[in-house]
């Protein structure tokens, strides 16, 4: 045991190390699951790319913990096993420091947009590499001055400063929990962030421990082993609880959790409880519709607006239509429920309106800028010149080719078959006959995939402004 205590391969490493194999890939599993099982689409926001740097950081802290403390037994040194790359980089700020500065920068942004109600003035891209910049500092130090030993082992001189640069970071996280505390999520952001804490606190406390045991008391061959065999079963365990979707992607962590029923939180409408957010109901009032009403008019009504939004979908050019109806639902929110309404407001900007978002709709640079720069996310106007620009868009363009569509056919239909059908049960009473009953149970045609050939469409290619 005295020589694999120093050279690695001890019985207990290969364990520790199967562990942390195991926990990386539950935690994988975690992260990949929306996408792959539930076929969640990957937004290309911070949203997605802070949750992957979460899992890239867990790696770095885990391979770095194997890498700088022997865990595997080499017949000689490679340049590769450097002490300053594994235990000074790799495990300080592309490990702990970038899962620290990921959650950090999770929690600014929660304070900005329901404390501030604005959007954040600092891309993520910008903020993430400023506030890493102290550990990278202090790894650049550390490098020139080689407080290391052969066996990665600092000197207990180098402990305090180690342990306040770590204690700065979770203090900066308690500073941004604490002034979001009092907001009501609905997604367990708030909880998050706590376990984040407890989580960082707990590594710190256990990092000590290991320095007491591990580095002070090197001759004891038992201790560095059982030490070096907690650090990581330690640390696999603590990455895989620190890690979490859901304070950034709360769709996606209602998608993780439900198994049967998860296609009825596929919409953030779902997700709020909004109502009717969901699938057209049968019971609901028959209303004829009339090409000569307004478009803004017609498209209040949710049979026409299903028929009008799959045929823009045949074309291309469904963002507009898709647009609409959320801010549709965002309007049913109360604007004394500001928390709800900066919900679904940050959902509809992060999907139709930054630069690159999955469905970007086409409205000028100035509407977009008033939306990203606005100061109050809960207004009530916020999207109100996005949808006019697009209105004007759908009328010049969409409309005229509806009216001749198969869409508009289809919708004639049903709607007469339902006005029959509602006649027909007022005429019978509750005496309904079988071929009533096979009226109201005809296909429902807007669950039909329509091809865009023969639907009347033109392939409008709507220049930007």
């Amino acid at each position: 045991m005295a020589r694999c205590s120093l050279e690695g391969g001890c019985p207990s490493d290969y364990v520790a190390l199967s562990i942390a194999i195991l926990s990386f890939i539950a935690l994988l599993t975690k992260w990949a699951q929306p996408y792959l099982i539930h076929k969640i689409p990957r937004s290309k926001g911070s949203s997605f790319w802070l949750v992957a740097i979460q899992v890239i950081a867990s790696f770095n802290l885990i391979l770095s913990i194997v890498m700088a403390l022997n865990f595997f037994k080499f017949r000689r040194r490679h340049w590769w096993r450097s002490c300053y790359l594994w235990a000074v980089w790799v495990e300080g700020p592309l490990g702990f420091g970038l899962l620290l500065s990921c959650r950090i920068l999770q929690a600014f942004q929660l304070y900005y947009i329901f404390v501030k109600r604005r959007m954040p003035p600092v891309r993520s891209y910008i903020f993430l590499p400023l506030i890493m910049l102290p550990w990278i500092a202090g790894a650049a130090f550390m490098h020139l001055e080689k407080p290391l030993n052969y066996h990665c082992h600092m000197g207990a001189k180098w402990v305090i400063p180690v342990l306040c640069l770590h204690a700065m970071y979770v203090a900066a996280l308690v500073g941004f929990t604490r002034a979001v505390h009092h907001i009501e999520f609905r997604f367990h952001e708030l909880k998050d962030l706590w376990r984040g804490i407890l989580v960082s606190t707990s590594s710190i406390g256990m990092w000590v421990i290991a320095f007491i045991l591990n580095e002070i008391h090197e001759d004891i061959a038992w201790l560095q082993v059982a030490s070096r065999f907690m650090l990581l079963f330690m640390t696999s365990i603590l990455a895989l609880a620190f890690f979490s979707v859901s304070i950034s992607q709360p769709l996606v962590s209602l998608m993780s959790l439900r198994k049967k029923d998860h296609q009825s939180c596929e919409a953030m409408g779902h997700a709020l409880g909004l109502p009717d957010s969901g699938l057209l109901s049968r019971s609901e009032n028959v209303r004829v519709i009339d090409p000569n009403e307004p478009l803004d008019k017609l498209l209040l009504d949710r049979r026409f607006r299903q028929s009008f939004m799959e045929f823009a979908d045949s074309c291309l050019a469904g963002e507009s239509v898709h647009f609409y109806e959320e801010v549709l639902q965002l309007e049913k929110i109360s604007g004394n429920d500001p928390v709800r309404r900066i919900y679904m407001a940050r959902h509809i900007i992060e999907k139709y309106i930054v630069a690159g978002a999955t469905m970007e709709v086409n409205i000028s640079h100035r509407c977009r800028q008033e939306i990203l720069t606005t100061s109050d996310l809960a207004q009530p106007n916020l999207f109100k010149n996005a949808v006019n620009e697009l209105l004007q868009l759908i009328r010049m363009n969409l409309a005229k080719d509806y009216w001749s569509s198969t869409f508009f056919l289809k919708l004639k239909e049903e709607t007469r078959k339902r006005a029959d059908g509602f006649e027909q049960e007022q005429f019978n009473g509750w005496n309904f006959s079988p071929r009533l009953s096979s009226v109201h149970c005809a296909d429902d045609p807007f669950h039909e995939e329509h091809s865009p050939r023969g639907s009347g469409c033109k392939n409008h290619d709507l220049e930007r402004k």
